[in-house]
């Protein structure tokens, strides 16, 4: 009697549409498969000027998109909580799996953020900064063979074959750093050599572009040694061909990153080195960087010879063995010119070398207030009053 009434009830649900509907598989869920967070290469960015190939980050926010930005050049600025290493994997992985070429890619042992990869003639170059509790990227971009017809260009706004006007430089704050930083600060600042980045204000504390300081270096040097060609870096000529894969001419600054290649300051392939085809303008410039290009405008000869065990004997550094091969030479000279030395200046004193640490805008001028070797030098105070000295009086 049991197994008749459970026989009748089985009958019964073979024809109720409800309980098929019930166990039966959701048809949206069998069309619509669970999202997954990884975005595909090609998907629509927020920024609609970004081109499709680049991949975007799944949980990153845009900050700031240039106003110039175009399909074949331009430049966003992005935030993410995800810490620094897991967003760095993500990009190399992305580019590895389609097919990009990457010809800087990122490295936790050297300390580079910075990743550079091209495809189809697009080159994207990806810089990362963060911190404890968030992680900022840029995404520079050109497509090569394509002309801009409108770029952004430095401030000040000066033509790179002049050199800036001498105006009245008051940053609102400067109260943020150590004197003598300031008066190095504001004294470069009235040379026309530093600007502001957001109206009066300096921001000493944020970190500087390899591009920026190569625009610094430059100017501050031609303007210390205005009356003295000798010493003079010559600007390199939008005619030349570029020193570097990822500085064309379009770039505001190739004048003076294509002068100081030029002129043997930096490595390039015009040096010999074949390794050096790339620049990386949007990186941030580290301290090893920031000797290595400052002390030859110091020496104006040829670099000694040294090695790691001159440095530590010299310095006194815990952490040159992370310092990179090329950088010996200068760290030995710069030990060589006493008080004036860059990093006594700049850093005071340490035993931590710290060279991959990156730079702030402070650091950075303070470094130019000064040009010169074992006391025959001339300071941005100096380049002042003789200029205040030759005004006409009114």
């Amino acid at each position: 009697m049991l197994l008749a009434t459970l026989l009748s009830l089985l009958s019964a649900c073979s024809g109720n549409s409800f309980l098929e509907g019930r166990f039966a598989p959701d048809s949206n869920l069998k069309n619509n498969p669970t999202p997954t967070l990884t975005p595909e290469v090609g998907s629509t960015p927020t920024n609609n000027s970004l081109p499709s190939e680049i991949p975007q980050y799944p949980s990153a926010n845009l900050i700031s998109s240039d106003p110039n930005n175009t399909v074949n050049q331009g430049k966003t600025q992005w935030s993410s909580s995800d810490p620094i290493n897991q967003i760095g994997d993500f990009y190399q992985q992305q580019f590895q799996n389609n097919n990009w070429q990457i010809l800087t890619p990122f490295s936790s042992i050297d300390g580079n953020n910075t990743l550079v990869a091209t495809k189809d003639g697009l080159q994207t170059t990806i810089t990362l900064t963060g911190n404890s509790s968030e992680t900022q990227f840029t995404i520079d971009y050109i497509r090569q063979g394509n002309t801009v017809t409108s770029s952004p260009t430095p401030s000040p706004t000066v033509s790179p074959n002049q050199l800036p006007e001498q105006a009245s430089t008051n940053f609102s704050d400067l109260t943020q750093v150590a004197e003598p930083l300031r008066t190095h600060i504001q004294n470069l600042g009235t040379l026309g050599i530093v600007n502001s980045q957001n109206s009066d204000s300096f921001s000493p504390n944020t970190t500087i572009t390899r591009g920026e300081f190569a625009r610094w270096l430059v100017r501050a040097n031609n303007i210390f040694y205005q009356n003295d060609p000798g010493k003079q870096i010559r600007l390199g000529a939008t005619t030349s061909q570029p020193a570097f894969q990822d500085v064309n001419v379009s770039d505001p600054d190739f004048p003076y990153i294509q002068g100081l290649a030029e002129a043997g300051i930096i490595p390039s392939s015009l040096t010999g080195d074949t390794t050096a085809t790339l620049f990386r303008p949007t990186a941030n410039l580290t301290r090893e960087i920031l000797v290595s290009w400052k002390v030859p405008f110091d020496l104006r000869k040829g670099l000694p010879t040294a090695t790691i065990d001159n440095v530590r004997d010299t310095w006194g550094f815990q952490d040159v063995a992370k310092v990179d091969p090329k950088v010996l030479r200068s760290l030995y000279a710069d030990y060589q010119n006493g008080d004036q030395a860059v990093i006594r200046r700049v850093f005071g004193y340490t035993t931590l070398f710290q060279p991959k640490k990156v730079v702030t805008r402070a650091e950075a001028a303070s470094a130019l207030w000064y040009f010169g070797y074992q006391g025959e030098g001339i300071n941005a105070e100096e380049v002042l009053q003789a200029k205040n000295q030759t005004q006409p009086t009114q």
